[in-house]
């Protein structure tokens, strides 16, 4: 491997594997993963079924937290003026 090459995979390395966003993502990965066999397991649930719900939950959960984020802050910042 020449200077250049390993210096481009250090640079992927530590930019992009050591950031705060790969670590969010797998992170992710693996909580769709628990919550999927977690399912399956708890229910009965077929792992189609249990995969889904995995992704949906967390998507739906997104939208409420920035509504209820949104709304927090609007009751903040009008109980202060």
């Amino acid at each position: 491997m020449s200077e250049f090459t390993s210096g481009i995979f250090n640079t992927i390395k530590k930019q992009i594997l050591g950031s705060s966003i790969a670590r969010a993502v797998i992170y992710t990965i693996g909580h769709i993963i628990i919550a999927a066999t977690c399912n399956v397991f708890i229910t009965g649930a077929s792992f189609e079924l249990a995969a889904v719900d995995a992704l949906v939950e967390p998507i739906i959960n997104g939208f409420w937290y920035y509504f209820l984020d949104k709304f927090w802050a609007s009751r903040i910042s009008n109980s202060q003026n």
